[in-house]
């Protein structure tokens, strides 16, 4: 039996669901407090679905390079989904907030990525817009608990293994299999970011930093933390 891309964004959705997530609560405040939301890396959609479900009656539009992931999220209608990478984005001006939630911003590995995606987004806002986001904390080292690790999924084995670490990028591969058959494989690079360089990256493209944690209750960032979230401005 195959096992599609179809069949991928849908395990993504089981073994990663918005409802219950840390990070939910932090995000839907945002996207409730505001008309118009764009979601970069918007995956499967599920952050604005959500949204609606609540009863939020501004725009809202999804991004993501992933086609299998938007035809899932186009279940709902009344979200606009658009394919396409950050670096792709063309609005101007059109959105009060824009968010990169689930360590989405990481898929930024090269410096020339980060800077065009980051001038997009900020194109993409008005002045005094937000840009909300998380990236996992580097000196937690966290990719270390990835490699071997195995995760029971229905009938399927979800698999983990890191190639590479240098230069700050991690390089893993996640495979999927039942009964020892290998039903998928595949590669990613993330990038691991220190608040000062992030904040450097953001200063560029004209973001000032509004509020930076270390958890999702808005602690501060220390040595023991996990993450770094980000609000920034659009200056």
């Amino acid at each position: 039996m195959t096992f599609t891309d179809a069949d991928n964004a849908a395990l993504y959705d089981e073994t990663d669901p918005w409802a219950g997530h840390p990070s939910a609560a932090f995000y839907d405040g945002l996207v409730d407090s505001v008309a118009e939301v764009l979601d970069v890396g918007c995956g499967t959609g599920q952050m604005l679905i959500a949204a609606r479900e609540r009863g939020h009656r501004g725009r809202l539009v999804g991004l993501d390079p992933d086609a299998p992931s938007l035809e899932r999220a186009r279940r709902r209608a009344d979200v606009e989904w658009v394919l396409g990478k950050a670096q792709d984005a063309r609005w101007e001006g059109e959105f009060d907030l824009a968010v990169m939630a689930s360590n989405a911003f990481q898929c930024l590995v090269t410096d020339t990525d980060l800077r065009v995606a980051l001038e997009a987004v900020h194109r993409a806002l008005r002045p005094g817009g937000r840009f909300a986001f998380d990236t996992r904390y580097p000196a937690a080292r966290e990719w270390e608990t990835w490699h071997g690790a195995r995760y029971p999924v229905r009938d399927l084995e979800v698999s983990y293994d890191v190639e590479r670490v240098e230069d700050g990028v991690v390089t893993f591969t996640e495979s999927v299999s039942r009964n020892g058959e290998t039903l998928r494989v595949d590669r990613a690079s993330l990038r691991f970011l220190e608040v000062a360089e992030l904040n450097g990256f953001l200063a560029d493209a004209g973001f000032s930093v509004e509020g930076q944690y270390g958890d999702w209750v808005r602690g501060p960032v220390t040595a023991r933390t996990r993450s770094i979230v980000t609000v920034a401005l659009a200056r």
